[in-house]
């Protein structure tokens, strides 16, 4: 078998030497041919697929790497598709890139290609967010659209996302219908490139004000801004999109004292301050603690590269001495409690409301929906599928307030349908303000919900492996677990057994198995859970080979001041789970 895959693999990087590919790249895989057979195998084995979510990888020469060869392959898949599926009519794309090494190159690929199948193309002059790419797709009335990123991943990454004309990425059949439009793009010579410079469009920084002034409409307490508008917010944009934006959608709302962390705010793909440009971690996000104690901030703010995820940071002591980071549960808990409570006290609720959440994101959000008598969904992981929901009532009476998930994402409005780190971290800081209006912070507030509605905790592993044979690993993983669900959970019986590969619900007692309601796609997720109501959730990366375990547990909390020993309780019992699972 290695024989053969090593010679599948030589004939692949032997085309390559032989085709029109630039002379640098030949001069790279020549090299990897001749010393360095691992990375030969890594960057050959496969084509780099373009999944449900589009491309993610590696940066490199290969079928298996990110470079304009395999951009340029999927690119013209899309087009293809799109020209197939608009025929007769005008196709609009738009075109948006992070901060990442390369990415202004992608997307300029990208643009080419478009403009050379006869679309026209709008793209920014620089950088810009994920969440303005929706927002642009919706407001020119595009069909498409292509935001280059790998979100957080290490520098090492770049990535694709395509989307929909609503602004969403792209769900079914469309994501299948494209796949495979991709799949027949074999060579490079059937990509269209260097026409119709003229049909692309540059779009600057007076667009960035159509979508701040829209971000300024959904604010829900101007006087609680106003009364606290030199209140201290401390923000980092992790070397990448949002250091314009965040900074100019909190002026919008009314804050006048906005710290940035400087060196974070300089543009580099490399990510020089941090081994991570994740918000997710607090090593990410020390420089701006530090900045926040030093000048005793009310919140700490931080986007992602790409400007979708915001990182959420509050005192914890009236002497903002320290800081709790809040993992993504909790940040949706306190910006979905916010917007709740805000529409509610303004006389806004009528029963016709709804918010939106993933199946692996706190069973905590829907206490919160039933208490204020709105509908709660659930939906896949993925926030495509919180856009297909709000897409699905457009047109109703129905009415969005917002929608999260664990992974520090959160849409706190409609007219864009994607993650919006932009609009999170204006809402965020003006939740901070509202909480201080009321003799209160977010943490204490946060404090007073876990006694309302239970202490909801939740817990992440992600286990990556590399290449190949890591892939293949996490698969096996999968099928053991199928084949043998764990039997108990910290003493406390699995009664269920969920299986959204197949959207069906065990029963383990009686084996009476039904369908998962509510769901309608299916996706390699499995779920366990206990008679005590704790939640293990397995759900292997679509894109990169990595296999998530959460972990969600809940006790009563009677007083604030138990506080800290039920969470230590919880923590202990999510250690206590991981070490179970052999994660540990």
């Amino acid at each position: 078998m290695a024989t053969e895959l090593d010679a599948l693999v030589l004939d692949k990087a032997k085309k390559w030497l032989e085709g029109n590919y630039d002379e640098a790249t030949k001069k790279q895989v020549k090299y990897l041919i001749d010393n360095d057979n691992k990375e030969l195998v890594d960057s050959f084995y496969k084509d780099l697929e373009f999944g449900t979510g589009g491309l993610r990888g590696i940066m490199g020469v290969g079928t298996n790497r990110m470079n304009i060869y395999t951009v340029g392959m999927a690119t013209q898949g899309l087009a293809n598709y799109l020209k197939k599926n608009f025929q007769n009519q005008e196709i609009k794309v738009a075109i948006a890139h992070d901060s990442r090494n390369n990415s202004r190159l992608f997307s300029e690929r990208v643009a080419d290609i478009f403009a050379s199948n006869g679309f026209k193309v709008y793209m920014f002059d620089s950088l810009r967010p994920t969440p303005e790419l929706s927002f642009t797709i919706r407001q020119l009335d595009c069909k498409s659209g292509v935001m280059v990123t790998a979100s957080h991943n290490p520098k090492e990454y770049n990535g694709y996302k395509a989307y929909w004309e609503d602004g969403s990425q792209v769900t079914a059949p469309h994501d299948r219908n494209i796949i495979a439009e991709v799949a027949k793009i074999t060579d490079i010579s059937q990509i269209l490139t260097g026409k119709n410079k003229e049909n692309i469009t540059v779009l600057d920084e007076k667009f960035d004000q159509v979508y701040l002034n829209r971000i300024k409409g959904i604010s829900l307490s101007p006087d609680a801004v106003e009364q606290n508008r030199d209140m201290k917010i401390v923000y980092t944009p992790i070397h990448g999109t949002g250091v314009v934006l965040v900074p100019a959608a909190l002026r919008k709302f009314g804050f006048k004292n906005i710290l940035t962390v400087k060196e974070q705010n300089i543009i580099d793909g490399n990510f020089p301050t941090v081994e991570s440009p994740n918000p997710e971690e607090r090593a990410t996000m020390k420089m701006a603690f530090d900045l926040g104690i030093k000048e005793k901030a009310e919140i700490i703010l931080a986007t992602d590269p790409d400007g979708d995820r915001l990182g959420v940071a509050v005192p914890a002591n009236r002497d903002k001495t320290e800081y709790v980071l809040l993992n993504g549960n909790q940040t949706c808990v306190l910006l979905t409690y916010y917007l709740c409570r805000r529409w509610s006290d303004l006389g806004k609720l009528d029963g016709k409301q709804y918010i939106v959440k993933t199946i692996v994101t706190t069973e905590m959000l829907a206490q919160v929906a039933k208490s204020f008598g709105i509908k709660y969904f659930d939906c896949l992981t993925g926030f495509k599928y919180i856009a297909e929901i709000i897409r699905n009532h457009e047109g109703t009476a129905w009415q969005y307030i917002g929608g999260g998930e664990e992974s520090f994402g959160y849409l706190p409005e409609d007219f864009v349908r994607d993650k919006d780190g932009i609009s999170s971290c204006a809402i965020a800081a003006e939740a901070a303000a509202w909480a201080k209006s009321e003799g209160t912070s977010l943490f204490e507030l946060l404090k007073q919900m876990y006694v309302e509605y239970g202490f909801y905790k939740e817990g992440l592993v992600s286990v990556v492996r590399k290449g190949k044979e890591g892939a293949e690993e996490i698969k096996k993983m999968m099928s053991d677990y199928r084949a043998m669900p764990p039997k108990t959970i910290c003493d406390s019986p699995v009664v269920t057994v969920r299986d959204y590969s197949i959207l069906e619900s065990t029963d383990v007692a009686s084996g009476k198995k039904q369908p998962i309601e509510g769901i309608h796609e299916k996706s390699n997720v499995l779920q366990f859970l206990t008679e005590d109501g704790t939640i293990v959730s397995v759900r292997p990366s679509g894109t990169e080979p990595k296999i998530k375990f959460y972990f969600g547990v809940r006790e009563p909390l009677a007083s604030v001041d138990k506080f800290d020993e039920v969470n230590a309780k919880l923590d202990a019992k999510i250690e206590r789970m991981k070490k179970e699972l052999g994660l540990l």
